[in-house]
């Protein structure tokens, strides 16, 4: 689908006249991210759910000529007191998401991110808000410098160099993702299964970069979400190592009304067992009025 002047891939799961359903992924993650079982679940729950790759990942337009960003310069400037340069900001990837309402000719949605896609849903509410119908943030954050850090020996592991070979890759990340799945009993079957298809579809490591840049170019976002009058859930894990759980008290206290759901024992990620509450509160949420 040609949208904001790129390419951006997409599917749909469930009836065209059900409630629509745009779900955001995080940083580095494909439309897989969120899997069959969610989608379907959330479909059967009156959804019409569209999933799609962000730019510069999966199958939608590359940002290649572009090249690397060089984040510690990026640090750098912001030290300066600089806006610095980078191929594109979280704003154009928000953009790109109502680009695909408008292209699937949707007045208003839903709308639900994770992680990173959780930061671009807040600058959908609060930058297109009469195209938000509520907003399910997830894992996600406000770049609020005051926020304890991320837990530095995952980060550590989690953003080391990954191999490329195909075998290799998968069994790194098949490590890497038993890092982030909290108290649940751990499902390697499903996650080797997630890696060889997110491996076969695209591998493309160099758009995680840009998509990092984006992610660091907004600063603090806190101020802006205070406009928010849609109906709101903030789902966040109690183990997230990424997004401390502060972070998801952060949001949830910053948007007017929202709604904060604590899930024990989740962290970074999707274990079966927390879909059936996910998804029972996004249809919680989607009933409200908002202003």
């Amino acid at each position: 689908m040609n949208v904001n002047q790129i390419e951006i891939e997409y599917e749909t799961i469930g009836d065209p006249i059900s409630k629509p359903l745009l779900l955001i992924a995080g940083l580095g993650s494909q439309l897989l991210a969120w899997s069959d079982e969610m989608c379907e679940s959330l479909a059967n729950l009156g959804f019409f759910v569209i999933r799609f790759d962000n730019r510069d990942i999966g199958l939608s337009t590359k940002f290649e000529s572009a090249g690397i960003p060089d984040i510690m310069e990026i640090s750098a400037a912001y030290t300066r007191g600089e806006i610095p340069k980078i191929p594109y900001t979280l704003e154009d990837m928000a953009d790109d998401a109502i680009g695909l309402l408008d292209a699937l000719k949707i007045k208003k949605a839903h709308i639900c991110g994770a992680s990173m896609g959780g930061m671009i849903a807040q600058i959908i509410a609060y930058r297109h808000p009469s195209r938000v119908l509520s907003l399910a943030v997830i894992m996600s954050t406000t770049g609020n410098p005051e926020l304890p850090p991320s837990k530095p020996e995952i980060l550590m592991q989690f953003f080391a160099p990954v191999p490329s070979e195909r075998e290799a890759y998968i069994e790194e990340m098949i490590k890497r993702d038993s890092l982030i799945n909290g108290k649940f009993p751990y499902d390697e079957n499903q996650s080797r299964e997630y890696r060889t298809n997110e491996y076969d579809r695209s591998y493309y490591p160099q758009g995680i970069a840009r998509q990092l840049a984006a992610m660091a170019v907004p600063g603090n976002i806190k101020p802006n979400i205070t406009a928010i009058t849609t109906p709101t859930i903030v789902i966040h894990g109690s183990d997230d190592p990424f997004n401390l759980i502060e972070a998801g008290k952060d949001i949830a206290t910053s948007i007017p009304g929202a709604e904060l759901l604590i899930l024990d024992g989740m962290a970074h990620s999707f274990p079966r067992e927390v879909i059936p509450r996910i998804t029972k509160a996004l249809v919680t949420n989607s009933n409200k009025k908002g202003d």
